[in-house]
């Protein structure tokens, strides 16, 4: 045995009930003291499960062949445990169970010694969450009312786009994209483990006055898409804008009255309406958000007729990396904020604890005192009965024998029918004020 085997814990070498959650530690010794077949195994996964679950949560495993090497002993040296990077998994479980794990503080990105600088990364085709996109966009159906794609794949890049306005969306969040990368900020998908919002969307060009709650029917994604900036992540969406404009119903559809409308026969009916419609401008809207809960930061970039996204690629980069620190201390405060509100209920919640202690306990007594009175009440009815029995016993006695036998009978078929004419026997099934507070159920218990 290997000295990295002999140094995993106890817990998770032996066959009993697997760690939960697995968090990245335990998951690299786990797979680097056995195959993954038996370590999969034991959370009743496949091991090609547990190698995604690996590469979430950024864990080097061994490559294929390595335990016949092993055997040998010409098996590579195992690598050491990386530092969590932003966007990294820090722990898995089942679906449906909670993982308590402790999540990186958001800090904006500090300047590294040049000798610990990494090589440029290279731009190589589609950006790795742009592939694949533009087909599922383009199959999706379409938004009630409107022209915006919904398709049916939730873990998407976040767009809010036409089918017209698709390509150009697609093209400039690739270049967006890249250029985040090659600036050592990574795009990804909202982790799991992180419960992130994403800010409400407008589709217009000129921001309408809200007269109340609306509701969207835009499509969104499950987990929005953010970009890293240090530890400090920041939601992006990008949009197709809309304007609004006159429109006449023609042939099933909405047409502008400034467009070519198809002129009706001369004796046919006339089933058209003016409206005002919102028609895609074909124009790009870049909005970054804060995605944190409590933090709230939002920032857009949108097109001009003049100027489009693409050419201010390098501004939005420069301006996101300033917004981290803006963000990072948002979240800070909102933390603090939270804390002082957990404090706050806990306060409170400490005190309708003891207001319902009370409550309980008056109200134990006062049954507990209604009960003792009914078993005072009692006891004179019981000791009436027990007089009766008493005092026909007795002149039993005295009648012959078959009178006798049968009045006795009869006795104890009353009695069996009374039950219990023991006094004491009442008194002992009262309970005292604290037997019935001890039954009590709290609300607030501890």
């Amino acid at each position: 045995m290997s000295e990295e085997q002999n140094n995993v814990p106890e817990e998770t070498t032996t066959d009993s009930t697997p760690p939960r959650p697995l968090d990245r530690e335990t998951l690299y010794k786990l797979v680097w003291s056995e195959p993954m077949l038996k370590v999969a195994a034991r959370y009743d996964v496949s091991s090609s499960y547990l190698a995604r679950i690996c590469t979430r949560m950024n864990v080097p495993r061994p490559e294929r062949g390595y335990w016949a090497k092993l055997a040998v002993g010409r098996a590579p040296k195992q690598p050491p445990l990386p530092e969590p990077e932003p966007g990294d998994e820090l722990a898995w479980t089942r679906e449906g169970e909670v993982a308590p794990v402790k999540k990186l503080t958001p800090r904006p990105p500090t300047r590294k010694r040049k000798n610990k600088a990494k090589p440029k990364l290279i731009r190589s085709g589609l950006h790795p969450h742009i592939v694949g996109a533009k087909d599922l966009f383009a199959a999706g159906r379409t938004s009630y009312s409107s022209e915006y794609l919904k398709p049916s794949k939730r873990l998407l890049v976040d767009l809010a786009v036409t089918k017209s306005g698709l390509n150009r969306a697609l093209d400039f969040a690739n270049q967006l994209f890249w250029a985040l990368e090659e600036s050592r900020f990574n795009v990804v998908f909202a982790p799991t483990h992180e419960h992130f919002c994403r800010t409400e969307v407008d589709i217009h060009e000129k921001p309408k006055k809200k007269t109340g709650y609306e509701h969207s029917n835009l499509w969104g994604p499950n987990r929005c898409t953010v970009v890293y900036v240090g530890t400090v992540a920041i939601g992006l969406t990008i949009i197709e804008m809309c304007e609004e404009a006159e429109a006449r119903y023609v042939n099933g559809e909405f047409v502008r009255e400034k467009d070519d409308i198809p002129k009706r026969s001369r004796y046919s009916y006339d089933y058209s309406w003016s409206s005002t419609r919102d028609f895609p401008t074909g124009r790009l809207r870049l909005q970054a958000f804060s995605p944190y809960h409590r933090a709230q930061w939002v920032k857009q970039w949108q097109e001009t007729e003049k100027r489009d996204l693409v050419s201010q690629i390098k501004k939005i980069v420069r301006e996101l990396k300033a917004a981290a620190s803006e963000i990072a201390k948002l979240v800070e405060e909102a933390e603090r904020q939270a804390e002082i509100e957990h404090q706050r209920w806990l306060v409170k919640r400490e005190k309708m604890r003891l207001e319902e202690i009370e409550e309980k306990k008056a109200e134990s007594r006062k049954e507990s005192l209604e009960d003792l009175v009914q078993v005072i009440s009692d006891w004179a009815e019981v000791n009436r009965i027990e007089q009766f029995f008493s005092d026909a016993e007795k002149r039993a006695h005295e009648l012959n024998d078959d009178e006798k036998h049968a009045m006795l009978e009869r006795l104890m078929l009353a009695r069996e029918l009374i039950g219990s004419t023991d006094a004491l026997d009442h008194f002992l099934d009262w309970k005292s004020p604290d037997e019935k507070f001890k039954n009590k159920r709290l609300y607030y218990s501890d």
